[in-house]
């Protein structure tokens, strides 16, 4: 909501747990009542958020008296966050110059669990255009950039979508399993995608996969424009060059394919 304070959603519980999470990273071996006294809450409110971060497998106890440290999942976090931070620097260049070149939104998208989310976007400064945030999070079986990264994700990934209700968003959105399913197939055989209104009437897009050096899709490269300027003629256009610069990134993510 537009001029509301974010602290106004601040859930408080969360927030102190993050602190601790922080803390913990910040200065392992700390014991409870010093990690009580740093984050400022009693120490019986301090044992509850840490027993509930240790059975999300973010810290553990050590020792007797028990001191608290990360595990693996904790680290996880932040290879994940390098990662996606060097690939935020490396698709810089091609958001520039998609964007530039054909005056449209260019937009790279990653999964999360069943959606896909925005983590990079260039918007064009005509008036007309798909506008759209950062962040923004999208069900994996409507839009171009979703499906992609669907058609390439892993069969327990797959499995949950097509068991999971399937909402219409537009008269186009594949809710069908046989449909989707087709749409896969073609995804996986031509290595991109083109919608239009799949989850907003009268929008488009075509994604092309990025991948690294394992050859796993890791993210999707997107331009969206209105349902106009996604005839044949645009997409192929846009494609020429989204592949260009799809496989560029790929190669410098370590894609030898």
């Amino acid at each position: 909501m537009i001029g509301t304070s974010l602290v106004e959603y601040t859930v408080a519980a969360v927030d102190e747990a993050v602190r601790l999470l922080f803390l913990v990273a910040e200065h392992p071996g700390l014991g409870l009542s010093e990690l009580g006294r740093r984050s400022m809450n009693t120490k019986a409110r301090t044992f509850r958020l840490l027993s509930t971060l240790e059975q999300r497998n973010l810290v553990t106890r050590r020792g007797e008296p028990a001191t608290y440290h990360l595990v693996f999942s904790a680290l996880a976090l932040g290879t994940a966050a390098h990662e996606q931070i060097d690939l935020l620097k490396l698709v810089e260049p091609a958001l520039k110059f998609l964007s530039e070149k054909f005056n449209e939104t260019v937009i790279v998208r990653i999964r999360e669990g069943t959606a896909s989310m925005s983590i990079a976007r260039r918007e064009p400064q005509r008036s007309l255009r798909v506008n759209h945030r950062i962040g923004a999070r999208m069900p994996l079986y409507a839009g171009a950039s979703s499906k992609l990264l669907l058609a390439f994700s892993p069969d327990n990934v797959l499995r949950e979508v097509m068991e999971s209700e399937r909402v219409r968003f537009t008269k186009n959105t594949p809710v069908s399993e046989k449909n989707l399913q087709a749409a896969l197939k073609q995804i996986r055989e031509q290595d991109y995608c083109v919608s239009i209104g799949e989850h907003v009437d009268d929008i488009g897009a075509v994604a092309v996969p990025l991948r690294d050096g394992s050859g796993e899709v890791v993210a999707s490269l997107s331009i969206s424009a209105p349902a106009h300027r996604m005839t044949d003629k645009h997409v192929e256009a846009y494609l020429a060059d989204m592949k260009r610069e799809a496989a560029r990134i790929s190669r410098e993510m370590g894609y030898r394919g």
